[in-house]
Parts: C-alpha cells; sequence; structure tokens
C-alpha cells in the first residue's frame, strides 16, 4: 500500500441533543445512525441525560448524550455525515433561533487532538467548557481526556456550574 493511499483513524467525540418530537427517540436513533458510519466504530456512548435548554427558556428540556467514534472519516466528512443525520430528523438551521429547540443537534467536540478554526467548524467545540450537559457525559466515558487547548475534562467539569443535569438511562 502506498503511503498516500493509507487511512489513519482517529478518535472523534459527538454530543448529541434533542428536544422536540419525542427527544429520547431522536437521540437513541442518531446513536444508532452514528454507529452505521463508514469506516467508523463506537467505542463508547455515556448515559443519556436530561438538561434544562441552554438559551431561551420557553422550550422543553434537552434529552443529550456523547459518544466516542473511531474514524477514518476527515473531520469534514465526518461533519457533513452528522449534518445529513440531523436533516433526517427534520433539522433545518436556516429556520432555527439562536439555542431554540430542535429536533437533533449533534456537534463535533473533538477530533483526535487537532485544533480546527473553519468557517464551517470548530474544534474543540466553543463552548464545551461552560456546558455541563456535555461534560457530564463526556467525562463519564472518558474520565482522563485532555481536552486540547483547554486540559482535562476532570477539571473543566468542576469548575463547571451546574444546570440542573439528570441522568435518566445508562
Amino acid at each position: 500500500m502506498s503511503l498516500a493511499s493509507q487511512r489513519y483513524s482517529v478518535t472523534a467525540y459527538v454530543a448529541l441533543g434533542s428536544n422536540l418530537d419525542g427527544p429520547q427517540g431522536h437521540v437513541i436513533r442518531a446513536l444508532a445512525e452514528l454507529r452505521q458510519l463508514p469506516v467508523s466504530a463506537c467505542t463508547a456512548q455515556s448515559s443519556l441525560y436530561c438538561s434544562p435548554p441552554m438559551g431561551p427558556q420557553d422550550q422543553p428540556d434537552y434529552i443529550n448524550a456523547v459518544m466516542r467514534l473511531r474514524t477514518e472519516l476527515s473531520a469534514m466528512s465526518l461533519l457533513d455525515a452528522m449534518q445529513s443525520i440531523e436533516r433526517s430528523h427534520g433539522r433545518r438551521r436556516q429556520s432555527e433561533r439562536r439555542w431554540g429547540a430542535r429536533t437533533l443537534d449533534l456537534d463535533l467536540l473533538l477530533y483526535g487532538e487537532q485544533l480546527i478554526r473553519t468557517q464551517r467548524l470548530q474544534v474543540p467545540h466553543p463552548g464545551m467548557a461552560e456546558r455541563d450537559f456535555v461534560l457530564r457525559p463526556l467525562y463519564e466515558i472518558e474520565p482522563d481526556l485532555q481536552v486540547p487547548g483547554l486540559g482535562a475534562v476532570r477539571a473543566l467539569l468542576q469548575r463547571c456550574p451546574g444546570g440542573g443535569l439528570r441522568r435518566i438511562a445508562p
């Protein structure tokens, strides 16, 4: 095999959230759909958590989870696949208000040790250090994780304000 054709796998972390139209079902189906991505494998998945909405409070609580993937997809190909899954769940980004209700939200939190800053993608995900609904499930599956540029997930979680997050299902 030539060097140009070799593929390298990376560990990526994806946050999932939903608060519309049977949110637990959306998250569970999305977890299954992420497992079907080409040249990728789920290596861990958190419990499901319920959290109050961030931003506008005139919306239902969210169901959240985090999945760890080993993937050969590029960061942009993984983002494209995640956005395709969101669309299949009825997500329409153009018509949403910031931090508003949604059928499915998939965020690429980490992609290996990479720091990515493009118009479409920022990794580590901006704001993840202030979101207990991201940090708690991430800590559950990877308590010793070091977040590039931010530090240990354990320390980030200790500094993160609690927001009424509760575990609902393993």
